[in-house]
């Protein structure tokens, strides 16, 4: 039986694995590890735990994620995102395991009209994602057999995201203002989880980096709008502008990203993010 090491798995993505993990229990052993089992940043921790588990496949959902905050801790962001996955990309090249690995939008500056494809230029505007796009870069450089997921606006029923906040201010605020100027995709966990499920039983792998979320592109706002109207809450939204709205760390105005690699490579086809989001909100609603 082949085993999967999910790594990070505490994160969202790590939790909706796991939640999906007993329906391949006859054909994968699942191995799930967190900071504190498991620290990337720890060489020696690594390099033993490759070599006392020796997984087929390497699923990297660990992450410094903490945007603005990597402004002030750029050498804690690129330890995990950046020297981490070069010891997994290592450990994983020694034991001819497959690696999984996730990142983000933000390798991209925002800066075009069009969605960006995955041979398209990086130029991140921040820390977090400068310390992304170094990870990305050894994990290929270090492991051939490597499979890049880079993903935006992820969210789901666990641990922090944008889609738990607002469902929180809307049961505190009558009016809020959300960011209207800035595009991109929302990710439900849930859907990302049983993407990478798809690549592993994949008859043939095609590495490199691929892009996977929900489509089409939207805003916050309307992002927000939407989770209004899901939870059917009565809250007054209001649009604003980034420069209403600053933060430490620029984000990219428009991350869209082209989903046809990973539709033509692996036939996985992304749902519309409206459909994923009112799922997420049943949940969500009924906890």
């Amino acid at each position: 039986m082949k085993k999967i090491a999910v790594l990070g798995s505490n994160g969202q993505l790590g939790n909706c694995i796991r939640k999906i993990a007993p329906d391949f229990e006859n054909s994968y052993e699942v191995i799930f590890t967190d900071s504190k089992t498991l620290d990337i940043t720890d060489e020696d921790q690594v390099n033993d735990f490759f070599y006392d588990n020796k997984p087929d496949y390497c699923i990297n959902a660990s992450a410094y994620t903490a945007v603005d905050l990597a402004e002030k801790e750029k050498d804690k962001a690129f330890a995990v995102n950046a020297d981490g996955v070069a010891y997994l990309a290592q450990a994983c090249a020694d034991h001819k395991t497959i690696l999984i690995h996730i990142s983000t939008d933000y390798v991209f500056d925002g800066d075009t009209n069009l969605p960006y494809s995955e041979d398209d230029f990086t130029s991140p505007t921040g820390v977090y994602g400068e310390s992304k796009r170094k990870g990305e870069e050894l994990a290929l450089e270090i492991n051939p057999k490597t499979i890049i997921l880079r993903t935006s606006w992820l969210y789901s029923e666990f641990n922090k995201n944008f889609v738990k906040t607002m469902l929180s201010l809307f049961s505190q605020k009558d009016q809020l203002g959300i960011v209207a100027d800035q595009f991109g995709q929302p990710t439900n966990a849930n859907d990302l989880a049983e993407a990478i499920m798809d690549i592993i039983q994949a008859p043939g792998k095609t590495f490199g980096i691929f892009h996977f979320s929900n489509y089409p592109e939207t805003t916050w706002f309307e992002f927000a709008k939407k989770i209004a109207e899901f939870s059917k809450s009565s809250i007054q939204l209001n649009a604003l502008t980034t420069e209403q709205y600053p933060t430490p760390a620029k984000r990219p105005a428009r991350s869209t990203m082209s989903l046809d690699k990973i539709e033509e490579i692996y036939k996985i086809e992304p749902k519309h993010w409206e459909n994923s989001l009112e799922e997420s909100v049943k949940i969500l609603i009924q906890k």
